[in-house]
């Protein structure tokens, strides 16, 4: 990620957008974009998130956010504009004023995450959206069969963690859409339960904040079971790859932890 600011031709490609700027501050988060950063200026502040224009995934998750964002607010901060020439691909996003959830046992906040999640499962899948079929977890399922169970009908967000869910004293926020997709509903809050779990709730625990969700509440304990296992796989793969990174070993250790609170043995 360019945590560096961007040369002169990207400063004019957004300028008939943002006016003169006054300022340029990058984001600690973000690191799934080439750049990321609060900018002050005539017509902002803006959150501008940023991705090199090559062909590939990254690429298509900013194209995707881009689309989504009229059916996601005002759950999502809106988008205010996009640029887009040889070299970039820009999206502002108006700035809104909060912090990342506390995920922990005793915190207040867990009630306005819970209701964020729930909220992502009230949004009606969007027409454009009926092709995005969510396989993310597909390779990781025991069978073909049990990534069959992850299909559905709802919209996912995909990303459920503290830095995407944003906390204000009147509202809150479900950020970050870079891959939204359409499956199983359950998929969002299970996500939170591994993300709880990480946070030092008991599993038990961490499904009971996750059972107030319409959408777990409907699902068949089947496909959570095979969710589970095929989370448990996916971080196995991650730490794999970042064995230096702790917080990646945490996260499998959450997945595992749920996984046995579910009796569901992992091979």
């Amino acid at each position: 990620m360019v945590r560096a600011l961007p040369g002169k031709d990207f400063w004019r490609l957004i300028h008939p957008y943002t006016g003169d700027l006054s300022s340029a501050e990058p984001t600690v988060r973000g690191f799934g974009s080439d750049f990321t950063a609060v900018v002050g200026c005539e017509k902002g502040p803006l959150f501008v998130k940023a991705m090199r224009n090559r062909q590939g995934g990254r690429r298509d998750s900013l194209l995707r956010e881009k689309v989504i964002n009229s059916a996601v607010w005002p759950l999502s901060p809106a988008l205010s504009w996009s640029a887009e020439d040889e070299s970039w691909i820009v999206l502002g996003f108006t700035v809104v004023d909060g912090r990342r959830a506390d995920l922990s046992p005793d915190t207040a906040d867990l009630p306005y995450v819970v209701q964020l999640i729930d909220r992502i499962g009230s949004v009606p899948l969007p027409g454009f959206a009926h092709g995005w079929h969510e396989q993310r977890w597909d390779r990781f399922a025991e069978t073909p069969a049990a990534a069959r169970l992850f299909r559905g009908d709802a919209l996912i967000h995909g990303d459920i963690n503290p830095s995407n869910l944003i906390i204000g004293d009147a509202e809150s926020w479900v950020v970050d859409w870079a891959w939204p997709t359409r499956g199983a509903g359950f998929i969002d809050p299970a996500c939170l339960v591994v993300q709880l779990v990480a946070a030092g709730h008991t599993p038990e625990s961490a499904e009971q904040w996750a059972a107030q969700c319409p959408a777990w509440q409907e699902a068949d304990p089947k496909g959570m079971d095979a969710f589970a296992a095929a989370t448990v796989r996916m971080w196995c793969m991650v730490v794999e790859r970042k064995p230096e990174a702790e917080w990646c070993a945490a996260m499998r250790d959450a997945a595992r932890a749920w996984a046995a609170h579910r009796s569901v043995r992992v091979n």
